[in-house]
């Protein structure tokens, strides 16, 4: 009763553990229903079920109950995706690792997952979750400045209502990418018979709401959001998925009614895709999740910031102190960004946090000042570098491998990838440049074994601010 109130009121929010509870509440309905057949129900609550989906799903929604109708207008917002014209991205939830998901094909994949006969064999897997909103949008004309993404902020945190993209949106949006991500990942995943699992609800609560211990990811089961990018780049997906996409744009144009391709418009086709999955790759699969600014709550930058002129040729590797323990939740992370935010801007006197990013143990790097504003972090290097800190005090203990490996591997590749950093760059301790401790005695040891760490220069380069 308490959940049947809840959704009949106002005040519903859209946290992936709301929509969880609302599963819940459909299961409670009929106890013995099998995930398939929740599924469903969500589905036609939806509206969920064009051509596309029935080709793959073979789905007849007529014969499925109808949710109460406080709970089915909840589950169509939720679930029913759409931009609007003011940027406003609807049928999308925030989750507890701090990614913002879109549902649709996060259950398509897992509906997708659980009608397989065979292991890992997942007919329309890819088309449903991912292939169709991809071949869309790579397609795009090419007057278009933006084929992918954005990502977008939330008006709260706490009870999240409404999202806004950060930028003109593509036809498809970061939220869609995660949930089709999510949707690949999780559909494998119940294409083996003996991990299907009871309850929708708890696939859904182990993946999206598990708790990291003392050593963050490093010890974390391999099926949680958290490793959303790892796990779908270790299906070693790009190949397979311009098959799909090309697919995809085929059967969309049988499903509608036109005229099989030309042999050349497919070989143009093709060619689109193979461009355009360049792009997917290096956002999405190079890059490493990055929580932006309006995520983890910061305040504006004091006065007019300094703009960089990429690429950059350093890397200056930093510690905190203060906060001196890792963190290990998004909420958590967030509320230390925001701390040294206000020591470096009260405090201190600068206009903003001092760092260009930020590692957290949870899984995410934080943007500080971010790629095209010159930081406060290395004194007489910061026109030149990136100063990147990890979170805790580690002069004598090490960061999780995890966290390291986000700014090592995919923090930097990400960098020289997008052009941002050289392909030959720097990386150094903050301590070869500055007489300091930081980044503590244990860090320093560990990065001196990294690639590019370079020896002190032979001299400043620019005095450009503060430490």
């Amino acid at each position: 009763m308490k959940i049947f109130l809840f959704f009949s009121s106002a005040s519903f929010s859209y946290r992936m553990e709301d929509f969880i509870s609302a599963v819940k509440q459909v299961e409670d309905e009929d106890p013995g229903s099998e995930p398939l057949a929740v599924l469903k129900r969500l589905r036609r609550a939806a509206e969920v079920n064009d051509p596309f989906i029935q080709y793959f799903l073979f789905s007849d929604l007529s014969g499925v109950p109808e949710l109460a109708a406080n709970l089915s207008d909840y589950i169509r917002k939720a679930v029913h995706h759409r931009v609007t014209e003011d940027a406003k991205e609807e049928g999308v939830v925030l989750t507890p690792d701090g990614t913002t998901v879109a549902l649709r094909p996060l259950l398509l994949g897992i509906e997708a997952g659980l009608l397989a006969k065979t292991r890992g064999r997942v007919r329309g897997l890819y088309q449903l979750a991912l292939a169709r909103d991809l071949g869309l949008s790579l397609r795009q004309s090419p007057t278009v400045t933006r084929r992918l993404g954005p990502d977008g902020c939330w008006d709260n945190l706490s009870s999240p209502q409404v999202f806004t993209l950060s930028d003109s949106p593509s036809l498809l949006t970061t939220a869609q990418v995660n949930g089709g991500m999510d949707g690949v990942v999780l559909g494998l995943e119940v294409s083996d018979k003996s991990r299907r699992p009871l309850k929708l609800s708890n696939l859904l609560t182990e993946y999206y709401c598990h708790q990291l211990e003392g050593k963050g990811l490093d010890t974390a089961p391999r099926l949680i959001s958290r490793r959303r990018r790892e796990n779908f780049k270790r299906l070693g997906v790009p190949l397979l998925l311009t098959r799909q996409v090309v697919k995809s744009v085929q059967l969309q144009q049988s499903l509608t009614g036109q005229s099989n391709m030309e042999r050349k418009e497919k070989k143009e086709l093709m060619r689109e895709v193979k461009e355009g999955m360049k792009e997917f790759v290096h956002m999405y699969m190079d890059c490493p999740p990055i929580v932006t600014r309006c995520m983890w709550g910061a305040k504006p930058y004091i006065g007019t910031p300094t703009n960089l002129a990429l690429p950059l040729s350093f890397m200056f590797i930093h510690h905190t102190s203060t906060p001196s323990q890792p963190c290990l939740t998004f909420e958590q992370c967030s509320a230390d960004m925001r701390s040294m935010q206000r020591f470096h801007q009260e405090d201190r006197g600068w206009d903003d946090i001092g760092y260009s990013f930020v590692a957290g143990s949870d899984g995410n790097i934080y943007e500080g000042r971010g790629w095209y504003w010159q930081g406060a972090h290395t004194l007489g290097y910061n026109s030149v570098g990136y100063g990147v800190s990890f979170i805790g005090d580690y002069s004598s203990v090490l960061p999780s491998q995890h966290a390291m490996e986000l700014v090592r591997d995919q923090l930097a590749s990400c960098a020289v990838g997008g052009g941002r950093l050289i392909p030959t760059f720097t990386l150094m301790g903050h301590r070869q440049v500055v007489n300091t401790a930081c980044p503590g005695d244990a860090l320093y040891s560990e990065i001196k074994t990294w690639k590019h760490f370079g020896k002190e220069p032979s001299e400043v380069l620019c005095e450009d601010g503060a430490t």
